[in-house]
């Protein structure tokens, strides 16, 4: 009786493989027949008609008509329908908490930000969300998951964050606690620059499906999300990556995570926020702002000329280039994309990231490398939550619907 228990459960696992290896095709190559899906998976024509069969049934794929197979014959066409699953993402920035509608390829349905969140604000934030997503949940009904991206490091088994530079508030949230079972949809957390980099992979035009990337996050926070042969690294409590805490000056500023010189203490939108209220000038009304308008003043003012603007952009630069050397040495990425609010700096910034990383790089990594700004129509850490839930929609396909 054992061997059957074992030999039907593994039984199921092939067969749930092989459903995500079938979605995972459709989903990156578009229409295929049955047979370029079963020569492309190394599967029997057999096993690919059943286990479509089953998929069609349960409204996932659909026939398109003939198109033309091997030899000029025609076959039938199959696709993933990407418009009737939506997801929820939801990002959490410190200050900032937006909350997206999207379909399977991060076509933003709706895009929303609560309220400024403060320290003292978190329980009423987190409220607020509970009744948001309940609210969309109700309103549409092909909604299947929501995905999370919150700030690292995040301890993947524990379900909450280390350390949130600058407003520790945070911490005493445990997202799988507090969302995990609120809803009548499955609910997944990840590292906003895991998901960000997630978000790039799936939904990136630009990038394709076998390639390794960096996203490099620089906003509230600093982080780093790496796919690696197309799977995210996440190391043993899953805070791997977390380039923001990689301290680049052993004499340097403190920071909350115990360290000193920390990446994150020179180029964040608190970080900026900072140097902008010490120095006064540049945006003399920069006290009374948040981080985010704060920088976006700064890169206003930069854009039109302004010298003493431009000059703390280039000096920002020259910390994201920085990192973007670490990463060079530390992942050797093929490509890496730039986000979030810093990003928005533009191409002064990349300008001077690139002449900062060709000065202090090898130059074969250099030279084999891209480093790019992010051009998702939405923010990546808010789609990106969204392809969160989208890749566990792809690799655990019953979870979703029934294909039994």
């Amino acid at each position: 009786m054992a061997f059957e228990v074992k030999h039907a459960t593994s039984q199921a696992s092939v067969s749930e493989s092989n459903r995500s290896r079938i979605l995972q095709h459709l989903y990156h190559h578009g229409i295929s027949s049955r047979a370029q899906i079963a020569k492309a998976l190394d599967l029997t024509p057999a096993a690919i008609t059943k286990i479509t069969a089953r998929l069609i049934e349960a409204g996932v794929i659909e026939e398109t008509g003939d198109i033309e197979g091997s030899k000029n014959r025609r076959s039938i066409g199959l696709k993933l329908d990407t418009t009737q699953f939506h997801i929820i993402g939801v990002k959490f920035a410190r200050s900032l908490v937006q909350i997206g509608v999207f379909d399977l390829r991060g076509n933003a349905i709706s895009l929303e930000s609560l309220p400024t969140v403060y320290d003292d604000t978190i329980d009423d934030t987190a409220i607020i969300i509970h009744r948001r997503l309940a609210e969309l949940i109700d309103i549409d009904p092909t909604i299947v998951a929501i995905g999370m991206a919150v700030p690292g490091p995040y301890l993947r088994n524990e379900g909450r964050t280390a350390v949130v530079s600058s407003m520790q508030g945070w911490r005493r949230i445990n997202f799988v606690h507090e969302f995990g079972s609120a809803f009548r949809v499955p609910v997944f957390v990840e590292q906003d620059a895991r998901a960000g980099a997630l978000a790039h992979f799936l939904f990136d035009p630009a990038v394709k499906s076998n390639e390794n990337l960096a996203y490099y996050l620089i906003g509230e926070g600093v982080g780093l999300g790496v796919i690696e042969n197309g799977r995210l690294i996440n190391g043993h409590l899953g805070a791997a990556t977390e380039i923001g805490h990689i301290s680049i000056d052993v004499n340097g500023k403190p920071c909350d995570c115990g360290n000193v010189g920390c990446l994150e203490r020179y180029c964040s939108t608190p970080a900026i926020h900072a140097m902008l209220i010490e120095e006064g000038t540049v945006i003399p009304e920069a006290s009374v702002m948040t981080h985010t308008d704060a920088a976006r003043a700064l890169f206003a003012k930069a854009q039109d000329g302004d010298a003493q603007a431009v000059s703390l952009v280039r000096s920002i630069a020259r910390y994201v280039g920085y990192g973007c050397v670490t990463i060079f040495n530390g992942f050797n990425p093929e490509h890496i994309i730039i986000g979030d609010i810093v990003a928005e700096a533009g191409t002064m910034l990349l300008d001077t990231v690139l002449d900062t990383v060709k000065e202090r790089s090898i130059p074969e990594i250099f030279t084999s490398t891209s480093i790019t700004l992010s051009t998702l129509s939405a923010d990546a850490a808010v789609s990106g939550a969204a392809a969160v839930a989208v890749t566990e929609f792809l690799e655990h396909p019953s979870v979703f619907f029934d294909v039994s």
